[in-house]
């Protein structure tokens, strides 16, 4: 008998202007685009379904924000079927570019065939969530494929599973980019062990972070300003390796919705510096996206 499939909410329809006005080349490091389901069909084995947030609707959420360019994150939902996100990045005329999925056996023709379309690295669920641990060999066999494109790796993770896997993570060779400032708890504070591994993490020069999914990260709800601790001493750590985005269009959120126009305001509550800003939305992402 086939599972049930659970469905997502969409994001906040009705999107604010923010007040911080991004510089310009901004990039949204971290959004996804879901269907139309009609012409590009979820996985079968999927964990969840989200409705339908087309490559129109990212566009439309990027004009109203103020952001130039994006990094599509493909998105579980999908399975390795790279087709959606190929067809957003080939539409964008330069201005994305994206984060595969990739099968167990995925061959160094098909990873070249990606680069060629704008993808810049390979993304691993560890969430338990959405599937939980992946097959370490297949992920240490996948990272040397990755090593011979330059392209980097993703790491979507449990704060429980930081510790634990710290020694792992530090081996890698590499860069390495930790979603959502580690799903970390904002009420078990900056203190506690999975944070503290993160920043210790970060000394490594292949170490980066996305200072993006407050509402992952927060206990308190909306406007999610007990996350912005988090996001400061990451800032503070490594300021040349942290990148932002919006997570549109927050597929499992089971608290507060977002609204994007905020997330832009809440980075301007975790730095008031316009060059630090400048560094995180454009001078980063450059390096990490755009360097070929």
């Amino acid at each position: 008998m086939k599972k049930d499939i659970p469905t997502c909410k969409g994001p906040d329809p009705d999107t604010r202007t923010p007040r911080l006005v991004l510089p310009p080349g901004a990039c949204d490091a971290h959004c996804h685009v879901f269907g139309p389901g009609a012409v590009f069909p979820y996985a079968e084995d999927r964990a969840y379904t989200p409705p339908d947030a087309p490559f129109e609707g990212l566009v439309a959420l990027h004009r109203k924000l103020g952001i130039a360019r994006a990094v599509i994150v493909h998105a579980s939902c999908h399975g390795s079927d790279m087709t959606v996100t190929l067809d957003g990045i080939a539409r964008s005329g330069g201005t994305m570019r994206g984060v595969a999925v990739v099968e167990k056996g995925v061959t160094d023709a098909e990873l070249a065939r990606l680069h060629e379309g704008g993808i810049r690295g390979v993304r691993f669920n560890f969430v338990r969530h959405l599937g939980g641990m992946p097959e370490m060999a297949v992920f240490q066999r996948v990272l040397s494929q990755c090593e011979a494109l330059g392209w980097h790796v993703v790491l979507h993770l449990d704060a429980q599973d930081i510790v634990p896997l710290a020694e792992t993570i530090a081996a890698i060779r590499i860069p390495f980019v930790i979603d959502h400032m580690g799903r970390v708890k904002a009420k078990d504070g900056v203190g506690q062990p999975a944070f503290r591994q993160l920043l210790e993490l970060m000394k490594n020069p292949l170490a980066w972070v996305k200072i993006c999914g407050s509402e992952r990260v927060s206990s308190a709800g909306a406007p999610f300003l007990d996350s912005v601790p988090f996001a400061q001493a990451l800032l503070a750590a490594a300021p040349d390796r942290c990148l932002w985005g919006t997570d549109w269009p927050h597929p499992n959120i089971a608290g507060d919705m977002p609204n994007d126009g905020d997330l832009v305001d809440l980075l301007g509550a975790m730095t008031d510096d316009p060059a630090l800003i400048r560094r995180v939305t454009v001078d980063n992402p450059d390096r990490l996206y755009w360097a070929d």
